[in-house]
């Protein structure tokens, strides 16, 4: 199963302007649509008096699921241009919103594309692409007796440990590469943890 992709290392930014409309395209590394919902919601609170803040996401290693939204704009005219903007550099996990000052005159819809399309190009081209791997969290449980066991597979593997809690029973949450988190699991399982579910 292929788990790595390509996304982007920061936020960025472009900015395209055209017949006095100002389209402002802002990038984002992502994980999941919750942390999208939280930046379009910031968004639209921060350009609050913005026309349009139209957008779209492609994440997974698959980048099978994406979301393009026109917020207004004629049909096709704006989150699919973004959308394939991100697409034609193969990049997931990332979400682009172009957020439009409308500037009094109408672009017309290959305006609107082009528009769309060059914002995107400008923040995306300032990007520095880096390659992730797709993870999952997994959260063991294991007395003191074990602890030593666990830890030596967390050690071994390089896992990022998210969350851990020593008090009577130890609980520990690590993030794993999707690929190896069945081999991690039985390791974790023979060295006496019980995974939670």
């Amino acid at each position: 199963m292929e788990d790595t992709y390509r996304t982007i290392a920061a936020p960025v930014e472009g900015l395209y302007k055209e017949k006095g409309s100002k389209f402002i395209a802002k990038a984002y590394p992502v994980r999941s649509e919750e942390e999208i919902k939280e930046i379009l919601q910031a968004l639209r609170k921060e350009y609050f008096d913005a026309r349009h803040h139209c957008y779209a996401y492609l994440l997974g290693a698959d980048r099978a699921t994406y979301r393009a939204n026109d917020d207004g704009e004629p049909n096709h005219s704006a989150g699919d241009p973004i959308l394939g903007q991100i697409r034609s550099l193969g990049l997931s996990n990332v979400l682009v919103v172009v957020i439009r000052y409308f500037g009094g005159v109408k672009l017309g819809v290959g305006g609107l594309i082009h528009a769309y399309k060059t914002a995107t190009a400008e923040a995306l081209e300032g990007a520095q692409v880096i390659e992730r791997h797709e993870t999952a969290l997994l959260t063991v449980q294991f007395g003191y007796g074990q602890m030593n066991e666990i830890m030596k597979v967390v050690k071994d593997f390089d896992l990022p440990v998210r969350q851990q809690d020593f008090h009577l029973d130890c609980r520990l949450t690590v993030e794993v590469r999707t690929s190896l988190a069945a081999q991690i699991e039985t390791l974790l399982h023979k060295a006496g943890g019980t995974l939670e579910a």
